[in-house]
């Protein structure tokens, strides 16, 4: 089986590979976690062959029998030869009861060189986090970038392939698939059904399942709105539909808990101040999204927004939306001392369009970059200072 590299993660995590630290790649089912960590395997068997591998997926019924911190304990021990270096990998050990415990275990033996995946941004919280604090690191692995997908699906840079991108996304297993609208999307949204049934319905014992559901279809109608669990709770009603703002926040919390969504906060124009209402919610998967409800020209800015949004989360920029009285810029982008302005916009023909996206942005008195993005024809350029890529151009060689 061919195993794509992902350079960009591994990147990441190569320098504690072999080091006394539980190392935990996090993401979206079938965003490629499991291929992620046997490239690591292979580049630890080139590295060691001696090293003793020992590789356990949660996913494959060859494993069901590990249930909990026991279980996985017992089953690690018997596979221990007399290797001085045991790689231990543990895929999707979300579905093991009390697996912090085992980790615990393994980790404090000292041969153990452990990697593990799931599928829940709360992996790392709780016990875990208070049993291990200081000896884990956390890789969160996302769909395929514009790069990637070109190396994945083997197609060369033009406006053709960034098209595909858009229309089907950045899942890694659609490589298996042609290109084809029917079979794509029939492949997202069982997909989507996994996600929903494993990750949010089982693990929080959801009730009103017709709810999440309308809920994932309002957020992909609106994406990269801001919109509140009180705005949707007043909708909801004006549709004689009575649901609290507290469970509308929950139900929210818990799709971005499984990586289908991500919530992006409102802050200053500095990056600051975090304000408490307001946000925006982007997808993993762009593709997801237009499974869902379709793939409409009309929603491109939307469409759009989403896929730089996931660019620079994928460059490791931590973002927010910034406001300030009455203007708002798409993303405020920052990165240890480094901040970034981006305005996304679909084109920029209207005196008037041209003025809303490059003038906020000129408003702001610093000398951080500052970049609008459009799908302009035109190379990279510059206005007043402010640079200026088609969103093609900025996908491919943002620097990542």
């Amino acid at each position: 089986m061919e195993i794509y590299n992902r350079s960009l993660y591994y990147n990441q995590i190569s320098p504690f590979i072999g080091k006394n630290l539980i190392k935990v790649v996090t993401g979206q089912r079938r965003v490629g976690k499991s291929f992620f960590l046997k490239q690591i395997l292979n580049e630890i068997k080139q590295e060691d062959a001696q090293t003793q591998i020992i590789f356990i997926n949660k996913e494959d019924f060859a494993f069901d029998s590990i249930r909990n911190n026991a279980d996985l304990v017992n089953y690690v021990e018997s596979k221990t030869s007399s290797s001085k270096s045991i790689a231990l990998f543990i895929d999707e050990i979300q579905e093991i009861e009390n697996f912090e415990k085992a980790l615990r275990h393994f980790h404090s033996k000292e041969i153990f060189d452990i990697y593990c995946s799931g599928s829940n941004a709360n992996l790392l919280s709780g016990e875990l986090a208070t049993l291990l604090s200081g000896r884990s690191i956390e890789i969160e692995i996302l769909s395929l970038t514009y790069p990637e997908f070109l190396q994945f699906h083997k197609l060369n840079d033009n406006l053709d392939s960034f098209d595909k991108y858009l229309f089907f996304g950045g899942m890694p297993n659609l490589i298996h698939f042609n290109l084809s609208e029917d079979i794509v999307y029939d492949y997202l949204k069982n997909l989507y059904n996994t996600i929903i049934v494993k990750d949010v319905i089982t693990r929080h014992s959801i009730r009103n399942v017709t709810f999440l559901r309308n809920l994932s279809l309002y957020i992909a109608e609106n994406t990269g709105s801001i919109i509140s669990a009180k705005s949707i709770s007043d909708y909801l009603k004006s549709q004689q539909i009575k649901m609290s703002s507290v469970l509308v926040q929950d139900y929210l919390s818990y799709l971005s808990e499984a990586y289908f969504i991500h919530k992006v906060n409102r802050s200053d124009i500095q990056g600051k101040k975090i304000f408490e209402i307001g946000e925006k919610y982007f997808f993993n998967d762009i593709g997801m999204r237009n499974a869902l409800i379709g793939y409409r020209v009309s929603d491109i800015s939307k469409i759009l927004e989403n896929i730089v949004f996931l660019h620079l989360k994928s460059a490791g920029y931590q973002i927010t939306v910034g406001k300030d009285r009455t203007k708002e810029i798409d993303f405020v982008a920052r990165k240890k001392s480094e901040l970034l302005y981006v305005q996304v916009c679909y084109l920029l023909k209207e005196q008037s369009t041209i003025e809303r996206e490059f003038g906020n942005l000129r408003k702001i008195k610093n000398n951080y970059p500052k970049i609008v993005v459009s799908m302009d024809k035109t190379s990279k350029a510059s206005y007043e200072g402010i640079e200026h890529f088609h969103v093609k151009d900025f996908c491919l060689n943002f620097p990542l």
